[in-house]
């Protein structure tokens, strides 16, 4: 991916998040972190599912520096310098041009209009790199929220399926096509 420094919108920031930060995340060390970014870090974020991510993600920069922008990018609310949430993708596109997306936003910040800007900025950017030709994505069919930002992103659902680790309800996998992405920019 091209180097960049950070994505902005209107309200956000997006900063991919760096090995050294990661770091600091999996160790827990929120006053680092703060350090690092220069933000605002509330401990609810610390209670978000990308946690689980942030030991791969290090490995995977530490093995291979330009991972950084295909991980973990972090939400960073514009006028009040806060940490509001994670975005992201699972690694380099595969073979055939395809990476997983995520992101998550924290509860105080959602209902907003957050995540939906952040994905579409980060979508866009994404498919400016030639190497990439798909985006997937995964919500559960109850998270209602997060359908509605997949849909109106102009991402297709392609199947339903139950998983053990959401026995809650099906899983509901999306795409996004670099042609599909033409008309949402």
């Amino acid at each position: 991916m091209n180097h960049i420094l950070h994505i902005t919108t209107p309200r956000l920031e997006l900063l991919p998040c760096s090995l050294e930060v990661t770091q600091a995340v999996i160790a827990q060390n929120k006053s680092q972190v703060e350090k690092l970014l220069g933000v605002t870090v509330p401990d609810d974020w610390y209670a978000g599912q990308v946690l689980d991510f942030f030991p791969r993600y290090a490995q995977m920069l530490i093995e291979e520096p330009s991972y950084l922008g295909w991980g973990v990018s972090l939400m960073i609310h514009a006028s009040d310098c806060t940490l509001i949430g994670d975005l992201g993708f699972g690694g380099k596109p595969d073979a055939q041009g395809t990476v997983e997306l995520g992101y998550e936003v924290l509860p105080k910040y959602r209902n907003q209009g957050y995540a939906f800007e952040a994905v579409q900025a980060l979508v866009n950017f994404a498919f400016t790199q030639p190497e990439l030709k798909r985006i997937i994505a995964h919500s559960p069919q109850d998270i209602m929220a997060s359908c509605r930002i997949l849909e109106k992103l102009g991402m297709q659902h392609l199947e339903t399926f139950n998983s053990p680790d959401y026995p809650t309800a099906p899983i509901l996998k999306w795409q996004m096509t670099l042609e599909s992405n033409s008309g949402h920019e």
